[in-house]
């Protein structure tokens, strides 16, 4: 199967991440097709070491390939939010800059039988590590209504979490994509501007991938192992993630908050933000690639 992605803010990543000249270890949490990767090799010292991470075997073979000639580059299988780990399984205790580019590939996307898609049939699966044990349909199919409904609702922000979850209830077993975004749309009425079932596949994905979790354990990490003036970029593609973003930067720019006097918190600031207002695509770019429009890069420094 033939993949197409483009590789969103890709300049703009690299600028901000002040690669050029500089040392140590730099790590692309999300490898995908090896894009952003591709840019920061172009920049970074031959001294330095570039890891890519990513728990899709398929992407960690098609960036391999692409980036074979860079002997400073070394493509690692897992999830980043075991990143303390890897790093550390580098022979490394500190990491000069990372970048994260969340969400689903395009890759994933267009392999219409990993199950990510409401448009191409297939077995419910969403799992981005194929060797997972939770999939879509165990989702789908073996929660109970509470479980579904706070799924639905927190990780697809969908106002009829209950109608939806009442329908996948009544349909069981629900077996494939096509079949699911049936339920859905029989479940919601009325004319929207996207696919009834976006949020809820969105959801259900997020869920399977725990992605929201190990982006919270996974930035807390970074922030530990950034050596002084070294950066994290994080682009973003929805809400929930850009706000876990925004508010780990928020939080970790500030200081004592606790009032008193001899301070009794012990907290320390850790980080300066660089992006006041998260970065944006381009008119081009977002006119070449609609999937940009969304995208939010925010930025900030280690202390």
């Amino acid at each position: 199967m033939t993949f197409s992605h483009k590789t969103v803010l890709l300049d703009e990543t690299a600028e901000l991440l002040r690669i050029s000249g500089k040392k140590g270890l730099w790590v692309d949490a999300t490898l995908g097709f090896g894009g952003h990767s591709e840019r920061i090799l172009k920049d970074m010292s031959p001294e330095a070491l570039l890891i890519g991470i990513d728990q899709d075997d398929k992407a960690l073979s098609y960036a391999s390939e692409r980036l074979k000639a860079h002997a400073n580059f070394k493509a690692v299988k897992g999830n980043f939010k075991n990143l303390d780990g890897i790093v550390k399984a580098q022979g490394a205790d500190s990491i000069s800059g990372i970048v994260y580019d969340l969400g689903v590939s395009s890759m994933q996307l267009d392999d219409g039988a990993r199950g990510f898609s409401f448009m191409k049939d297939a077995p419910l699966d969403m799992r981005m590590d194929e060797t997972a044990e939770l999939s879509a349909y165990d989702v789908v199919n073996g929660y109970n209504r509470a479980d579904l409904e706070r799924v639905i609702k927190e990780y697809g922000e969908e106002g009829y979490y209950a109608k939806i979850a009442d329908h996948i209830m009544k349909s069981r077993p629900v077996k494939s994509t096509l079949e699911l975004a049936e339920i859905i749309k029989k479940a919601k009425f009325g004319k929207e501007k996207i696919h009834p079932a976006t949020k809820v596949f969105q959801a259900i994905r997020i869920e399977v991938n725990d992605e929201l979790g190990a982006l919270e354990k996974s930035l807390n990490s970074a922030c530990g192992l950034l050596v002084p003036g070294g950066r994290m970029c994080v682009i973003s593609f929805h809400s929930l993630e850009d706000r876990i973003v925004k508010n780990f930067i928020r939080e970790k720019s500030h200081g004592c908050d606790c009032g008193y006097r001899p301070c009794i918190c012990n907290k320390v600031k850790e980080l300066e933000t660089v992006t006041k207002k998260p970065a944006t695509a381009s008119f081009a770019e977002t006119k070449e690639n609609p999937r940009a429009r969304s995208a939010k890069l925010r930025c900030a420094e280690k202390i």
